[in-house]
């Protein structure tokens, strides 16, 4: 299926017209020397002319450069590609453009504590942090690792290291402290920037023996600066607002740096072993940032930006780059349903949101309790939601025309933490269709394979993308060589990147995306998406959630749905019954579970993923090699003998 015939929503032909992304479609015509009447043709151009485009794009964003590149692209092969070889240019200079009194940021707490900054006191903080750093030694690529709260003070960081070329890296105070040093353990940093605990669900959470836990076991931090969330923080503690409240007013300095400088160390989900650190480069970061925020998304500095992310979630640090529109950006922390699931709403309602970002799994919940907010809040200003984090099905498309807003632009997007990006994403001139995202992002070549490399059109495949792009991992920490960074992307077909995703392209230019092609379920040898699956059991209104995996059995493979039902109901034999009559009319005989069992809880990772190879590996009898990576692994025990 490939969603409805008619679009959902269409672009109001004037804002269209006005959109960034028409004004680049001019700038690349010039530069073309021929009309772009399609997005299909200036994607094409975009792909075919990266070095063009990818300047251009420089041009169009006010991507500031210390110092021009002698070449924008050199050796066009993924691992070897080189961009813009000779620039300079520093990341937190170009988030910093602005120096004056319009808001940065807004942060409100859970616990309805609320806080803003302008875009002078963003400086201004940032230049004191700086100077500490530097005064304690802090020097380009020296580790600064975040344990923190989705709040400024974590922005700050982020800026301040960047600000000397210092690699940034962050995990949230809900990580365990298995969590917590599977991940700074790797990358030694040298300066610790933490807080003393956190509130979600209406619990005060400390984490200062985690913390002292995480300090004893890392030798490599000769500092730790802490943040007073819940008023906790040791006696004697270095405080980081004694810092940045300080009556200092040092001049922030920019450290000119090159293109590829690493800029970020990003962590993979790690539930088959230790996560990978995945190193990305500040100009990469900046340019495909730059381009998602303008051009796609069309932000402009009047609006006001929200996105419900942990610091932990590669979703952080796309939200921070939109500074560099000169936007104002809304960062919450705590639990997207407390006192109630309608809280983000109220949110948005309160601080005049225009981008609304949250995740597909969290509009599912917002359906299953009721919320219908069309009715109930003023979201005249939202004119865009953004759904990322799993597949939005169908369904989540109708909830949102049918119960949010009916003029909004629904913009499912997909990349992920190897990119600190997107490969499919939204277009302001384009229609939204039922269970599809728009378009391939501009320069991203990307295509649907078969299993014999060869691409295909409204045909179930492998996502890729065939040509090299500036926001590719420079490498993976501690990685010589690059064997890992290989197996991860390029061992299934060779010179090109696999995404790892089972996707399908539309006849609309845009693609569907049917699940992680290593949960991928294989009965008869047919290969099947999980989420063709989940999307007909979460219309099931007494189904909380559902994991659904692959068993081997006798020679081949069964289907095993287990579902949580909510409170108040039984998996009956009818219920049973019931759903596999669903799957079996809406999907395919092939996808009806042999199997369907009740569980109390699923596992997840931290950023709030179904963690479907772990479910695997229990039922198979094979050790989960990293459970300090699930947010719940308790919950693994629900799955031992089973099946």
């Amino acid at each position: 299926m490939t969603g409805s015939v008619e679009p959902l929503w269409r672009p109001d032909s004037a804002a269209a017209r006005s959109s960034q992304l028409a004004e680049f479609t001019q700038r690349a015509a010039r530069l073309a020397g021929e009309p772009f009447d399609t997005y299909t043709r200036l994607h094409q151009w975009s792909v075919d002319e990266r070095p063009t485009f990818w300047r251009a794009l420089v041009d169009a964003c006010d991507i500031q450069f210390t110092a021009n590149e002698t070449s924008v692209l050199e050796n066009d092969h993924f691992l070897e590609a080189r961009w813009f070889t000779g620039a300079q240019l520093n990341f937190a200079a170009n988030l910093l453009k602005r120096r004056d009194d319009k808001h940065a940021l807004i942060s409100v707490l859970e616990n309805g504590e609320r806080r803003t900054l302008t875009y002078a006191d963003l400086h201004q903080q940032t230049a004191r942090l700086a100077k500490f750093m530097r005064d304690f030694g802090i020097l380009p690529g020296d580790r600064i690792a975040a344990w923190m709260p989705n709040i400024p003070e974590t922005v700050i960081v982020m800026l301040a290291a960047s600000s000397i070329g210092a690699i940034f890296s962050s995990c949230s105070p809900d990580f365990g402290a298995g969590g917590a040093l599977d991940r700074l353990g790797q990358i030694e940093p040298k300066l610790l920037v933490t807080c003393d605990g956190y509130y979600y669900a209406g619990k005060r959470i400390n984490i200062v023996d985690k913390v002292a836990h995480v300090v004893r076991d890392v030798p490599s931090i000769a500092k730790v600066l802490w943040v007073d969330v819940l008023g906790e923080v040791p006696e004697g503690a270095d405080r980081l607002g004694a810092l940045l409240e300080s009556n200092e007013t040092p001049i922030l300095e920019f450290n000119a740096l090159t293109f590829d400088h690493p800029l970020y160390i990003l962590y993979s989900s790690g539930t088959t072993g230790k996560p990978k650190c995945i190193v990305h480069g500040a100009g990469g970061t900046l340019l495909q940032h730059a381009k998602e925020h303008r051009l796609h998304l069309d932000i402009r500095e009047a609006d006001v930006l929200f996105f419900f992310t942990t610091a932990g979630w590669m979703m952080w640090n796309w939200l921070a780059s939109a500074l560099a529109t000169g936007c104002t950006i809304v960062l919450y922390d705590g639990s997207p349903f407390h006192p109630g699931p309608a809280n983000l709403f109220d949110l948005a309602e309160r601080e005049k949101v225009t981008v609304f970002g949250i995740s597909a799994k969290f509009l599912q919940s917002v359906e299953n309790s009721g919320v219908r907010p069309r009715e109930t809040h003023d979201l005249s200003r939202v004119r865009m939601l953004i759904s990322t984090g799993s597949t939005l099905p169908h369904e989540g498309f109708r909830y949102v025309y049918r119960d949010i807003k009916t003029d909004v632009h629904l913009v499912s997007m997909s990349g992920g933490t190897d990119i600190i990006s997107c490969f499919v994403i939204g277009n302001p001139m384009l229609p939204v269709y039922e269970g599809e995202l728009q378009c391939a992002g501009l320069g991203m070549a990307v295509e649907v394979w078969d299993d014999t490399g060869q691409p295909v059109q409204n045909t179930r495949g492998e996502l890729v993308c065939t040509r090299p792009f500036p926001s590719a991992p420079t490498g993976f920490w501690k990685d010589d060589g690059h064997p890992r960074y290989r197996a991860a992307y390029f061992e299934r077909f060779p010179g090109v990147w696999g995404h790892g995703d089972f996707a399908q392209s539309t006849p609309h230019q845009g693609f569907i995306i049917h699940g992680r092609s290593d949960a991928t379920l294989n009965p008869g040898g047919v290969r099947i998406g999980t989420a063709e699956i989940y999307r007909q059991v979460e219309t099931f209104p007494d189904i909380l959630e559902a994991v659904c995996i692959g068993q081997d059995w006798q020679n081949d493979t069964r289907v095993v749905l287990f579902v949580v039902m909510r409170a108040g109901f039984e998996l009956t034999e009818e219920r049973i019954s019931s759903i596999r009559q669903r799957i079996r009319e809406q999907a395919s005989p092939r996808h009806v579970p042999a199997l369907i069992l009740a569980v109390p809880d699923i596992p997840r990772t931290m950023s709030g993923k179904i963690a479907e190879l772990a479910v695997r590996d229990v039922v198979h009898g094979r050790e989960v090699k990293n459970t300090s990576a699930l947010a719940n692994p308790e919950s693994l025990k629900h799955f031992v003998g089973r099946v």
